[in-house]
């Protein structure tokens, strides 16, 4: 095909065409809305970083959760602030801790929507870091134990998917199994499969009150140049059990979120994260961009590039601009 014979603006003349012939269709099924839960009464906190985005106590979530749910939302994904942190994080596992109770609450007000439930350490640990430590490193081994018991307590709790996110080794498989023994079969698994050290993180870190202590994630979380070792990791999880697997942050590894899409064909999400999040409305408060049509083509290249799910901030307002 060439010039005069195929002209490509003839099908771009209108929006009705536009729309006829677009290759990558965004939907509102596509979307998973975080949220997180604070131990206490009466806190609907917004975070400074993250404008539109607040820690929420219990009553408020419930009722954050039926918003969600009215917008067409299929699915929350909890993080935690609990009243009291540890050095093992014991929050994380108990069937009274902030997880637990925010489960319950919601799938009472809302049991249609999905729950689903970040598993680490990094909230409930007074270091900050994302399991047990021994002297200044996180100790591998003696973490999977607790992940265990931490994804177990969720389902109990009426989790409907389990989300570990601490890039421990062997971790998927040992939520399996334990998850499997404890009678919860059914309940999937949805791998931080291929989660990088990045820098777009600090806002979350305010929200969840997750930074830690000292040093950085650098020793467990990947290196951000590398892309073989993404699929590495990601068939590691496959194998182990994960249902869904993960890409984490999304804007900046496009190009790993394609290579795992081609490379496997189990479910794929991508996390557009909070730094992503806060770079669109840092500048379109400022005026320098318009903050819905630069959210929605992001949202658009991270489904362009692979991914079947996409855990957003932006959420509500891509369910409404859907919608209209």
């Amino acid at each position: 095909m060439q010039y005069p014979e195929y002209r490509p603006r003839r099908l771009r003349r209108n929006e009705t065409l536009r729309r006829m012939v677009r290759e990558t269709k965004l939907s509102v099924d596509d979307l998973i809305y975080p949220l997180f839960a604070a131990a206490g009464k009466g806190i609907r906190k917004e975070v400074s970083s993250m404008p539109g985005v607040f820690q929420l106590s219990v009553e408020n979530l419930a009722k954050e959760a039926r918003e969600v749910a009215a917008l067409g939302i299929p699915a929350v994904l909890l993080f935690g602030l609990p009243a009291k942190k540890d050095p093992l994080g014991k929050d994380a596992y108990s069937d009274k801790g902030i997880i637990q109770t925010a489960v319950r609450a919601i799938k009472d007000a809302v049991p249609g929507l999905m729950v689903v439930t970040d598993v680490c350490f990094c909230e409930y640990t007074d270091h900050g870091h994302c399991g047990i430590l021994k002297g200044t490193e996180v100790d591998n081994d003696a973490t999977l134990e607790i992940l265990a018991k931490s994804a177990v307590s969720h389902a109990k709790a009426g989790a409907d998917i389990v989300a570990p996110s601490d890039m421990m080794d062997g971790r998927v498989g040992a939520i399996r199994k334990a998850l499997d023994r404890g009678g919860f079969s059914q309940v999937p698994i949805m791998s931080y499969a291929a989660k990088y050290a990045g820098a777009f993180y600090g806002p979350f870190r305010d929200a969840a009150g997750s930074a830690p202590a000292f040093g950085d994630r650098r020793s467990y979380q990947m290196d951000p140049p590398n892309a073989r070792e993404a699929l590495r990791e990601v068939a590691l999880d496959v194998r182990e059990g994960a249902d869904i697997v993960m890409v984490k942050p999304a804007l900046a590894y496009l190009d790993i979120i394609y290579r795992v899409r081609q490379a496997f064909n189990l479910p794929v999400a991508a996390y557009n994260v909070s730094g992503e999040y806060a770079m669109v409305a840092a500048a379109a408060k400022l005026g320098w961009v318009d903050g819905d049509r630069v959210t929605m083509e992001i949202l658009v290249s991270i489904k362009r590039a692979g991914a079947d799910l996409i855990i957003t901030y932006a959420a509500k307002e891509a369910a409404r601009d859907l919608a209209g």
